[in-house]
């Protein structure tokens, strides 16, 4: 993988990471369009851009990370605490499906035939589309707080949402947020929030698997990818606050449809 190539692999990380698109099919997508072999670089590369995104969530958002750790160690229960709780209970159907599916579904992508990953990835986008569609034209109920029944459901759409290329994890979660009644702001933050810990777990997990040292892409690939990745990833972050805030996801919602389309034509044209 050449430099310049990392580096628009970065750019696509950061900025998709964040926003309703699906990030892990849009980088499949820049893959097969810039000609880069998934398999060149494969698990070393996909961790460097994930921990550049996690490292700009935590930048963007340490203010509010900064007040609920500080919170955690209050000796009174708190809303802080109660938050903490949510984000935990949210990230069991996640760990579930880490464990026990997501083997089991890499192992089906990865057995896709020949540029089968783009009609994967465009029916996939295409569910991403009707979901933000349905989000956009829910009946708002401004709930002031997010419940511990609707971060289990968030949890759980999440849990679908991170085991298929395509399917948008930003996407379904502020989505199934928002047709739930949960306040724009607030889906927004959990949303992003929520995902630091399991993105943190699977990196500890990959690292430990041992498999990181014989992928290798050489250093520069691996340090400007992350540096695109993180710098967008800080941009698109707080894009993405504000516009869910404003409720355009209709714009995403058409531009996953127009993207989608075109990922399955092109696999039916390249047949």
């Amino acid at each position: 993988m050449e430099t310049i190539q990392a580096i628009i692999l970065g750019i696509v990380q950061g900025l998709t990471e964040f926003l309703p698109v699906s990030s892990s099919g849009h980088l499949q997508l820049a893959k097969e369009l810039l000609g880069v072999d998934p398999e060149v670089g494969g698990l070393t590369f996909d961790l460097t851009l994930h921990a550049a995104t996690v490292l700009s969530t935590i930048v963007v958002l340490w203010s509010e990370i900064k007040r609920l750790v500080v919170g955690l160690f209050s000796k009174r229960f708190n809303a802080e605490q109660a938050y903490v709780l949510k984000i935990i209970l949210s990230m069991i159907p996640v760990v579930i499906v880490g464990f026990t599916l997501e083997p089991f579904l890499q192992s089906l992508v990865e057995d896709l035939p020949n540029h089968g990953i783009l009609l994967l990835v465009g029916a996939m986008l295409l569910v991403t589309a009707i979901l933000l569609t349905f989000a956009y034209y829910a009946k708002p109920r401004h709930k002031e707080t997010i419940s511990y029944r609707d971060a289990l459901i968030i949890g759980l759409a999440r849990a679908c949402a991170a085991t298929l290329p395509g399917l948008s994890r930003s996407g379904t979660t502020i989505a199934t947020g928002l047709i739930l009644g949960n306040r724009k702001e607030s889906v927004a933050q959990f949303s992003f929030l929520m995902v630091l810990a399991p993105i943190l777990g699977k990196m500890v997990l990959d690292l430990m698997s041992g498999e990181l040292a014989a992928q290798s892409i050489g250093t520069a690939p691996l340090l400007a990818g992350f540096a695109a990745a993180f710098v967008v990833g800080c941009l698109a972050c707080k894009f993405m606050i504000n516009i869910v805030k404003r409720g355009k996801l209709n714009w995403f919602a058409i531009y996953c449809t127009l993207v989608g389309g075109l990922a399955i034509i092109r696999y039916f044209v390249i047949q």
